[in-house]
């Protein structure tokens, strides 16, 4: 499958030699394959997460807060992961691409991915003893479906520059569920709740895991497989996504 999926990217830098170098998000502007084929405009209109944000969700509030806090949903409600953290906002350029990254396997841009992500994730994470990075499972019909797991690639991209291993086999996605995107705080994490186990018995005492995903709006898939983590024993689960959704 890595073979065909690094074809596949290869494919795309030579249609771009080929064919004229467009912006596949606007279809307006130049735009090379090194680019991710998205022009320097759209790169433009994504919006970085800075300023005040939720110190263990990271969701980002309006205003000069200059202490940590909490948010009124994490507070009240228990999480497996330390703190969750993502790069830019679900909106504009950066939803088009990921959408066509997940859903059309646009895997010609992944590098405008890495670009908007990578650097914001290595200034938090670098230097700190991780143990490993664990991307979020999809269900092997899903999978099947989509040729790939785009939390798997986004894993491999930020574990490289860790100098960390990606561990696909710590846990599965044993339910597919319903799709996360129209529902409701609590039915996200209702649908998720059960669709996570242990992939094996291992154990992971005092370990340290990053999980990632593309995008992360209430944090309900991304603490089912903290808590799967935290059981086997790990010390500390952060979440580092893409984008963040609100």
């Amino acid at each position: 499958m890595t073979s065909r999926l690094t074809l596949s990217l290869s494919a795309a830098a030579f249609l771009g030699l080929l064919f004229p170098e467009r912006c596949q998000l606007c279809h307006l502007h130049h735009a090379t394959p090194a680019q991710g084929f998205v022009c320097e405009a759209c790169r433009a209109l994504v919006r970085p997460i800075s300023g005040p944000s939720c110190s263990r969700c990271g969701l980002p509030f309006p205003g000069a807060i200059t202490q940590a806090f909490e948010c009124p949903n994490c507070f009240r409600v228990p999480l497996a992961f330390s703190k969750a953290q993502a790069a830019v906002e679900a909106e504009g350029p950066a939803r088009r691409a990921i959408h066509l990254y997940k859903y059309a396997r646009a895997l010609w841009l992944e590098p405008f991915l890495r670009d908007i992500w990578i650097p914001a994730a290595l200034a938090d994470l670098a230097g700190h003893p991780w143990t490993g990075v664990v991307p979020v499972p999809l269900h092997p019909v899903r999978q099947r479906e989509r040729e790939f797991n785009q939390a798997e690639r986004l894993a491999q991209l930020l574990a490289s520059p860790l100098g960390l291993p990606v561990r696909t086999d710590l846990v599965q996605r044993r339910l597919s569920t319903d799709s996360q995107t129209t529902l409701s705080r609590e039915e996200r994490a209702a649908n998720v709740r059960r669709a996570f186990s242990p992939a094996s018995k291992a154990r992971l005492p005092a370990s340290r895991w990053i999980v990632v995903d593309d995008v992360l709006t209430t944090g309900a898939t991304t603490d089912a497989v903290a808590a799967i983590l935290r059981k086997a024993g790990a010390e500390e689960v952060v979440v580092w996504t893409v984008a963040r959704g609100t």
